[in-house]
């Protein structure tokens, strides 16, 4: 039996500070939060460090490789947003039950128009043929096929380019509408890569479930907020490509990082580095105000980077994460507040009910981290273990073993 006691660390359950306590793990589940140390267990020295449940990443588009390096920064399940079947299908079976790759869900393919966003960010990367719909009336089909896949959840995209210094086929709003309504009707939600005002007000009146980004091409959006609050809608603002895309070099910043620096490789670091740089500077403080408007209005907020392959700039699966935690706080989160975007609000608003909390009965999903990152939202890239279902996967270049 897998039986452990993670001793004298600060806990940080999800949604909050328990203080100093003792958490036991047996099988792969929690055991007991606070309890008395069980004889035959294996003690692991927590003192002077934080325990959180394992960080969930939003928005990313993944691979093997990805997911074993969002593990080694804490990362122990990311929301894939679009990907191709082929490669998905089998990696999510390979993530469910192996412990050095982070968990993932997936929508499988976005439906988007046969030649709109993000196929001229693709080529290249041989994708087969993408399916989609021109008509309320294929719309059945398409939700089908992406279920067929094994889709946990749809997602549209709505986008002409513009912020992307692209002139694209836009997906009509009456196609949203058939989308949202074919998915709720097969208990499936539907999220919307929007984001301009424009369009994101177009899906909320579709009846869509979340933002995979914040919208940020101009300020003040008062009513559209409310309208968002109103329909409890979530947002993955996604801070982490905004940046990328205005040329704030927020990845530069982090790659030079010495806790990140050791476990990329240089072409990771190299990709972390760059921007994408084809939108004004200011959208990113459109973007903070905007994210601080919507938080104030009470709407859940889930923590996303859109990291992906190679060649996307600005981003690294893993460590991006932790950057994207220190933006909300630069858009007035509280660290607190950060860490239940990237833990508890996801878990329960994509129905994942066994994690993003430490709590008796949920699955031992937990990163140790050197420091408090309640107070200093920083520490949590001070990664010192992690654990995937209870059993211990990675650890930070200071520490080869639990023990160390």
């Amino acid at each position: 039996m897998n039986h452990f006691v993670i001793a004298g660390a600060r806990v940080f359950d999800g949604e909050n500070s328990l203080g100093v306590v003792d958490v036991e793990v047996a099988d792969g589940r929690i055991a007991s939060v606070g309890g008395d140390r069980p004889d035959g267990a294996d003690l692991i020295d927590g003192a002077g460090a934080t325990l959180l449940p394992g960080l969930l990443d939003a928005h990313t588009h993944t691979d093997a490789e990805s997911l074993r390096q969002s593990l080694t920064f804490g990362v122990t399940t990311e929301f894939d947003m679009l990907s191709m079947p082929g490669q998905m299908i089998p990696l999510r079976r390979q993530a469910a039950t192996a412990n050095d790759l982070a968990d993932v869900r997936s929508p499988s393919f976005g439906l988007t128009p046969a030649d709109g966003h993000p196929h001229q960010l693709r080529k290249g990367e041989g994708d087969p043929p993408w399916p989609t719909a021109a008509r309320p009336e294929d719309i059945p089909a398409f939700v089908e096929g992406r279920i067929a896949e094994g889709a946990d959840y749809l997602k549209v995209l709505v986008e002409d380019g513009e912020l992307f210094g692209a002139n694209l086929p836009r997906l009509a709003p009456e196609l949203v509408s058939a989308t949202v309504r074919e998915s709720h009707t097969r208990g499936k939600m539907v999220l919307a890569h929007a984001m301009t005002a424009e369009t994101a007000e177009q899906v909320v009146d579709a009846g869509v479930d979340g933002f995979t980004h914040l919208f940020f091409d101009r300020p003040d959006h008062t009513a559209l907020i409310e309208k968002i609050a109103a329909a409890n809608v979530f947002v993955i603002p996604t801070l982490t490509v905004i940046a990328s895309i205005t040329g704030e070099p927020a990845g530069r910043r982090l790659a030079e990082d010495p806790r990140v620096r050791p476990k990329l490789t240089p072409e990771w670091l190299d990709n972390l580095s760059g921007t994408i740089a084809t939108s004004p500077r200011e959208h990113l403080d459109y973007a903070r105000g905007t994210l601080a408007a919507l938080h104030e209005a009470g709407v859940d907020i889930l923590a996303g980077t859109d990291a992906a392959h190679l060649g996307a700039p600005g981003m690294a699966h893993g460590a991006s994460l932790h950057d994207e935690l220190r933006l909300l706080t630069t858009a007035g989160f509280s660290p607190a507040e950060a860490l239940r975007a990237a833990t508890s609000v996801p878990a329960q608003r994509f129905g994942l009910t066994d994690r993003g909390r430490i709590k008796p009965g949920l699955r031992a999903d937990l990163v140790l981290v050197t420091g408090d990152p309640t107070v200093t939202i920083g520490d949590t890239l001070s990664v010192k273990h992690v654990w995937r279902n209870g059993t211990y996967c990675a650890a930070a270049i200071s520490a080869s073993s639990p023990d160390a």
